[in-house]
């Protein structure tokens, strides 16, 4: 009988990896700390104090508190409660129309004030504030005192003094306003602060300062306030209205004009009234265009009914105040030590992130989840009753930024030191900018070429084979060094790649490794550039040193071979083609036709510049094809490049009048231009279309 065999489970085989192992995050940070050193982790520090600083306390600092504001008032708007209308609360106020309909607009009409406040002493109002300054005198202004003398009904009139509110009332106007409350005041009638206090940009986001010399404020003498928050200075409670059909909102408080109350009334038509004013908080005062009208957090967005920035009437602004205070609605700071503590934690969340060694994804998520907390969490305090007036949401986010850059930027020195090693290490095979894009992508080290389309640029320096021959060595070095220095960095500012140097020539092209749509301006920008720094040089020569000659620049474009070649002991990352070999012909064409740059027309084509003048065709030293040259010319006015260019189509036209005559002109015009000469007078020897073979 056969016996059965156990089935052992096959050994598990790891999937592979489809990246490096990730580097834990501590691992990272204690990496940076070790490598850093001492004076790079002091700065270091001294950053991330300035982010945590940034973090903390943006509300007090300049450019920065304006965005902090607008966040906040974005807050309050966004999560302000949607209310019906608040029973408890009637402003009477004086409007445009009273105004037009009494004829007198300031000080405002005061038998109108008296004859409405005897009709709503009688209507059983719980407490009656007037939000109207009695600072300069009016013919009725005993009917008015004799009525408030008269108040059943707790009744307590705006007072403000010089030194808490310069700006509303000057000396004069004060002591009469004294002389005016002590007047009226009885047991009934008493002043109470109507002040408000604006941030810088004239908004009232929080409640004022009670300062001694003052009153009660109006909301707190109005109603009673549990000590707790006696002198409450955090932020206004703003509301606004539900929408109590499609289309319709109904005021948070009701608005009725004043002189619905002032006018004769029984005692039938007062109890009419008395539903509109009994047990309730009565606020006299403006509402008037242009006048008392204060900016609010809601004043940032326009009004969607109105379409407008609406601003808010000082009257509301109290009846808010009062509102918040009947509901207890107490918003709750946060603490100072809670404040740091968020900061230190943002900053260090922003320095800790540039760290995060993790797949893309994930990186990501992290990211948006940090971006949600700076965005969502300061509206759920807002909505939870926190008074977020203090609360640093966008200082977080620049900290976290800041946080993010100063450590970021240290681990890239570090990174940065480590591959500046191995480049420079690559450099002394490969071109440093090849030995650059190597560092970023290995795979380009393999031997292999690509056929490219590139902007080619030779170089010659006249004279400087003389030179070595009548100076010492050490000085060839030096002026071959810095004339070479010179001409690379030009090469390297433009964006092109330095092939090769020959002694004292440059070879360089555009359009590999790297290719641009711009590279052919870019080249041409840098051949006149090249010759341009070549012609500073010589003027730059120390005394005694043998002159030289111009710096020759010949620019081609065409298709060639470009990539490493050479064995796996040496390579080079050059390019190869017949583009290479006309560039180098143009250079060597300028001692002929007397030019310092010449370019050919399919390179000017593609140059982008306006300054370029035609020489002609010329058929190039071992070259059958001949090729049309052009050569920039910025120092002529367009006329005579356009006239340069009229002889040069002439030719190419058998135009022999036309020809003439531009010819003979220019002759005359260019007398002194050794290229334009010769120009005329290789076009004199050939024919229609034909171009001029240079020996």
């Amino acid at each position: 009988m056969a016996t059965s065999k156990a089935i052992e489970p096959a050994p598990e085989i790891a999937a592979p990896a489809d990246r490096p192992a990730a580097v834990p995050l501590r691992k990272r940070v204690r990496q940076l700390a070790r490598q850093l050193g001492p004076a790079r982790m002091v700065v270091l520090l001294l950053l991330l104090l300035a982010a945590v600083a940034i973090a903390r306390l943006s509300w007090q600092m300049p450019l920065i508190n304006a965005p902090e504001r607008a966040l906040y008032d974005a807050r309050a708007t966004a999560m302000a409660p949607h209310v019906g209308q608040d029973k408890r609360i009637v402003m009477i106020t004086y409007n445009d129309e009273t105004l037009f309909n009494t004829g007198i607009r300031s000080p405002l009409d005061r038998t109108l004030l008296a004859n409405a406040l005897g009709n709503l002493d009688q209507m059983g109002a719980k407490a009656i504030g007037i939000d109207i300054l009695f600072d300069s005198p009016r013919p009725d202004d005993d009917l008015l005192k004799t009525q408030l003398r008269a108040m059943k009904t707790p009744t307590w009139l705006a007072y403000v003094e010089q030194e808490s509110n310069p700006n509303t009332i000057f000396y004069e106007q004060q002591k009469f306003l004294e002389a005016w409350h002590a007047d009226v005041r009885t047991a009934k009638t008493r002043p109470t602060s109507v002040l408000f206090r604006t941030d810088d940009d004239s908004v009232i986001r929080k409640w004022p300062d009670r300062p001694k010399k003052l009153p009660p404020l109006m909301a707190n003498a109005l109603a009673p306030v549990d000590a707790a928050h006696a002198n409450y200075q955090g932020n206004i409670r703003y509301l606004l209205p539900a929408r109590a059909a499609e289309g319709q909102e109904e005021p948070v408080f009701a608005n009725i004009p004043i002189d619905a109350f002032a006018v004769p009334m029984d005692a039938e038509t007062r109890a009419g009234f008395a539903d509109l004013v009994k047990d309730r908080y009565v606020l006299i005062g403006g509402d008037i265009i242009d006048t008392d009208q204060f900016n609010t957090p809601l004043s940032r967005f326009i009004n969607p009914l109105t379409g407008q920035h609406e601003t808010m009437i000082g009257l509301e602004v109290h009846a808010l105040m009062l509102a918040q205070q009947l509901d207890g609605a107490w918003a709750t700071p946060l603490s100072s030590p809670m404040l740091w503590a968020l900061a230190i934690l943002v900053v260090l969340a922003g320095g800790l992130t540039s760290l995060i060694d993790m797949r893309p994804r994930w990186v990501i998520l992290a990211f948006i989840a940090q971006m949600a907390f700076f965005i969502v969490v300061p509206f759920w305090l807002q909505r939870q009753g926190i008074d977020t007036t203090t609360l640093p949401a966008f200082g977080w986010a620049l900290g976290w930024l800041f946080g993010y850059a100063a450590v970021g930027t240290a681990a890239r020195t570090v990174g940065s030191r480590q591959r500046a090693f191995a480049q420079s290490a690559l450099g002394k095979y490969l071109p440093a900018d090849v030995a650059a894009q190597i560092m970023r992508d290995p795979d380009q080290l393999s031997l292999h070429g690509e056929r490219r389309n590139i902007f080619c640029i030779f170089t010659d320096l006249e004279g400087f084979t003389k030179l070595s021959h009548a100076t010492t060595p050490e000085t060839v070095a030096r002026l071959l060094n810095a004339y070479l220095d010179r001409l690379s960095d030009i090469v390297l500012d433009h964006g092109g790649t330095i092939d090769k140097f020959v002694g004292d020539a440059i070879v360089a092209f555009w359009g590999a490794p790297l290719s641009r749509p711009d590279d052919g301006t870019r080249a041409a920008a840098a051949a006149l550039a090249m010759y341009e720094a070549g012609e500073q040089f010589r003027i730059d020569l120390a005394e005694g040193v043998p002159p030289l000659g111009m710096t020759r620049v010949g620019l081609h474009v065409g298709d060639a071979i470009v990539g490493n070649f050479g064995g796996e002991g040496r390579i080079q990352y050059t390019a190869l083609g017949d583009s290479m070999n006309t560039a180098s012909r143009l250079e060597a064409a300028n001692k002929s036709l007397r030019t310092g740059v010449l370019i050919s027309a399919e390179a000017a084509a593609r140059s982008g510049r306006d300054d370029l003048v035609p020489m002609g065709r010329v058929t190039l030293r071992g070259r059958a094809q001949p090729v049309d040259t052009f050569t920039p010319r910025p120092d002529l006015s367009p006329e005579r490049r356009a006239r340069i260019a009229a002889l040069v189509a002439a030719h190419a036209a058998g135009d022999k009048d036309a020809y003439v005559t531009c010819a003979t002109a220019l002759a005359k015009e260019e007398d002194q231009d050794a290229s334009v000469l010769f120009l005329i007078e290789r076009l004199d020897e050939t024919e229609k279309g034909e171009s001029y073979a240079l020996s």
